[in-house]
């Protein structure tokens, strides 16, 4: 008599995987659409982070005294 499983049924842990789903999830982990993009969002996330501290460091009064001193020595070449 032979065993019949329920068609959602999952499989047991011991049950041997097809090859042809083995070929598709190496081929979905190895894909490397995407990466890029991940990338691309990193690298913006850290200019952003740059860019906010950058700003925080202009308003400064030191950095604005400094800056307006360097303005006012250049103009007045």
């Amino acid at each position: 008599m032979e065993h019949q499983t329920e068609p959602h049924a999952r499989p047991s842990i011991d049950a041997p995987v097809p090859r042809s789903r083995l070929r598709r999830l190496r081929g979905r982990v190895a894909d490397d659409r995407g990466s890029a993009t991940a990338e691309y969002a990193v690298v913006i996330l850290a200019a952003v982070a740059f860019a906010g501290v950058l700003v925080a460091v202009m308003r400064s009064g030191e950095v604005q005294s400094i800056l307006t001193e360097l303005v006012r020595g250049a103009l007045s070449l």
